[in-house]
């Protein structure tokens, strides 16, 4: 009875560990950004930030980084469809504002949705060039607490 008694708690004593080894690992995972999403017509893509830094303010080195970012999700434009852009409580309650190949497209705002003519985004009086263009969302009026970024490809 003496050997089961001992087997048990080798036992008990390894599934502790185990699982104050799983806690630790996952207390090391970081936590999810806020999501924002573009929708146009029935498909939609959404995506973690670019960059962010848990709510606080990035600096310009870390913004002249993710700016620069190549691996950022896609999705097709009609020109003659609506652009829907919607994002996080979290990010809205700082404000956010929509850029267009870094340029502010629109003034902040602090709701959570806002619609822009999918023409905006290949017309070049706004900035864009050919048929793709990077639209980014940033949070934060004064300061960057965020940026998510998006390529926007024209649709044939």
């Amino acid at each position: 009875m003496s050997m089961h008694s001992a087997t048990r708690r080798r036992r008990a004593v390894a599934a502790a560990v185990a699982v104050s080894a799983g806690l630790l690992v996952l207390s090391a995972c970081d936590k999810p950004t806020p999501i924002a999403t573009i929708t146009v017509g029935t498909n939609s893509v959404d995506a973690e930030a670019t960059c962010y830094n848990d709510g606080a303010e990035l600096n310009a080195a870390a913004l002249a980084k993710c700016v620069g970012a190549k691996d950022i999700k896609s999705i097709k434009v009609d020109p003659d469809a609506s652009v829907h852009f919607g994002v996080d409580p979290e990010i809205a309650k700082n404000s956010w504002t929509i850029l267009l190949n870094g340029q502010p497209l629109t003034d902040s705002s602090t709701k959570t949705y806002r619609t822009i003519p999918g023409s905006v985004f290949f017309n070049a009086q706004y900035g864009a060039q050919g048929n793709s263009t990077t639209v980014s969302i940033k949070e934060g009026d004064k300061t960057v607490k965020g940026l998510w970024s998006f390529k926007l490809e024209k649709a044939a």
